[in-house]
């Protein structure tokens, strides 16, 4: 539970949160999407310092694509990200057995396999497609799985976030002093899942191609996987129609070659070229307005996305 004492814009912040979802519990799904799509155009429309940075990196990653194209992928990202909150709020008010109804899955067999060696599972993806429902589901079929999470800026959001990630048994870990935690956890042969595709400026960071442009990337998960031999396995949540979502679990990534400085960022580069894969399939559901390059527009006004990254040094148990 966060310490941090909320201002009043945090309390109106958690009121229209809690608001939002006593609406979406007794509303079907196909208007929570409706919903949802309105919200995050609602969004694109007004917020133009995001839409113009969506904008500047779809144009980097997207050179040959018309103008008219790059936009109409923005205004799609917006409308998914508003649908991500909304079926987010929706799975927080489900039974278990709700859950199971709404998801498939494909290649989960992978995770079993690499819970039977016994070493646990890092799994990863990126800020794309659903990945909040993945964690709730995945608990529900496979084992419940530590999420390697950041601090919400809104203790009481962050609270709330924390009940929801942990109603279907799985457990979050903070960043500030996480190693010795997830060591533990993969000792005891549970899965850590983190998401690889945030900037960061601490030590750790490596820098890889991420659409032919350098992008600063924790070298934790290569790191995790040296010291530990635990498979690594890239997952991916896709909207499928009528409210329906499939959660894909690829192909394990071969593990590093070695153990220097090049082996994590070779291994890192490879993971980043899975979700790079991913998102050229299906551009409007990765989080194109966020500052994830070093040499990325700077609009001003424009906030980051996320807190500031914290060291990934264990600090403590």
């Amino acid at each position: 539970m966060s310490d941090r004492r909320p201002t009043i814009q945090h309390r109106l912040e958690y009121a229209a949160v809690i608001m939002a979802r006593a609406l979406v519990r007794r509303l079907p799904m196909n208007i929570v999407l409706g919903i949802g799509t309105i919200l995050g155009r609602l969004f694109h429309a007004v917020d133009r310092g995001h839409r113009r940075l969506a904008l500047s990196n779809l144009e980097a990653a997207f050179p040959s694509r018309p103008e008219s194209e790059r936009a109409a992928i923005a205004r799609d990202m917006f409308a998914h990200f508003g649908r991500l909150l909304t079926v987010l709020l929706k799975f927080s008010t489900l039974s278990r057995e709700e859950m199971l109804e709404r998801v498939e899955f494909q290649g989960d067999e992978r995770v079993t396999a690499a819970h039977a060696l016994g070493r646990g599972v890092l799994l990863f993806t990126g800020h794309f497609g659903y990945w909040e429902i993945n964690a709730l589901v995945h608990a529900l079929t496979l084992h419940p799985m530590a999420v390697l999470a950041r601090p919400l800026d809104n203790p009481l959001l962050h609270d709330l976030l924390e009940q929801v990630r942990g109603r279907t048994g799985n457990s979050v870990i903070y960043r500030r002093g996480a190693i010795r935690r997830v060591l533990r956890a993969l000792g005891a042969n549970q899965a850590v899942a983190l998401l690889i595709d945030q900037h960061i400026h601490s030590a750790d960071a490596v820098y890889v191609e991420f659409f032919t442009r350098p992008a600063a990337t924790t070298s934790a998960l290569a790191a995790l996987a040296i010291r530990t031999e635990a498979p690594v396995i890239p997952v991916f949540a896709l909207p499928l129609p009528g409210g329906r979502f499939r959660m894909v679990y690829e192909h394990a990534v071969e593990p590093p070659r070695g153990d220097d400085s090049e082996a994590l960022r070779e291994f890192t580069q490879r993971c980043t070229d899975v979700l790079e894969m991913y998102v050229r399939r299906y551009p409007e559901l990765w989080l194109w307005m966020h500052r994830r390059w070093r040499d990325t527009e700077q609009v001003p006004g424009v906030k980051g996305m996320f807190p500031a990254a914290e060291p990934e040094e264990d600090s403590g148990g």
